[in-house]
């Protein structure tokens, strides 16, 4: 995708990455330079839950956490 630095130095992240990793405004990021032109962004913390089903799945108890189907509004 392509990006634009403002009058400000400011870069948007395209919509369609802020959706599917949920950032939302106010989050903080780190930026490194790797070389001249290329750079890395890292969120620095993770949305709040994030992680927690794949933690929940790895308990050491057998069936402690069991997934359900979910049902949609729909049907209530």
């Amino acid at each position: 995708m392509k990006t634009t630095v403002s009058s400000k130095g400011q870069i948007v992240l395209p919509a369609e990455f802020r959706q599917m990793d949920r950032v939302e405004p106010g989050q903080e990021f780190d930026i490194e330079r790797i070389e001249r032109g290329d750079y890395r962004l890292v969120r620095r913390t993770a949305p709040p839950n994030e992680g927690v089903i794949d933690w929940l799945l790895a308990c050491p108890h057998k069936d402690f956490f069991v997934m359900i189907p979910s049902e949609s509004t729909d049907e209530l």
